[in-house]
């Protein structure tokens, strides 16, 4: 553990906790970032997500990976598995998946940056990539997501 770090407030770090079957974002905890006088990036890396989908109820894989760069709040990493893991029986679309998850740890957050991919395993012999990404408005991390979004393969 970090000295100094505050670990109140988070009920998954270091518990026995259930996973949740359905989708539950209630379920991301968010600490203290000790230097948020920094620029720098934090990376997640999720390369057994499972979702369903809408339609045919068949599971959906894929690499999910979330990078962002934080303010004052970060994502307890425990809350983000659980989280994410909460997507096993959940049916959405890979575009609407991606967009959740960047949209449920913004608001958790609040970062600078953020951007979100979904790497899925072709279905039907087509893969799928969404790609999302959002700058806080009016800085210079708006300007980085825009650079980011028109530069993303």
């Amino acid at each position: 553990m970090s000295q100094g770090r505050d670990n109140k407030g988070l009920s998954a770090l270091g518990n026995k906790i259930p996973y949740s079957t359905e989708y539950a974002p209630e379920v991301l905890e968010a600490f203290e970032n000790m230097h948020q006088e920094n620029d720098y990036w934090v990376r997640f890396n999720c390369p057994e997500f499972t979702t369903l989908c809408p339609i045919t109820g068949q599971p959906d894989f894929a690499e999910i990976r979330v990078s962002y760069i934080p303010d004052v709040k970060m994502v307890e990493s425990k809350s983000l598995k659980l989280y994410l893991f909460s997507f096993r029986n959940h049916g959405d679309f890979h575009e609407d998946t991606v967009n959740t998850i960047m949209k449920d740890l913004i608001k958790l957050m609040d970062p600078k940056y953020i951007e979100v991919t979904g790497f899925f395993t072709p279905r039907g012999g087509i893969s799928i990539f969404p790609y999302a990404n959002y700058g806080r408005p009016g800085t210079k991390y708006e300007t980085l997501a825009q650079q980011r979004f028109a530069s993303h393969e």
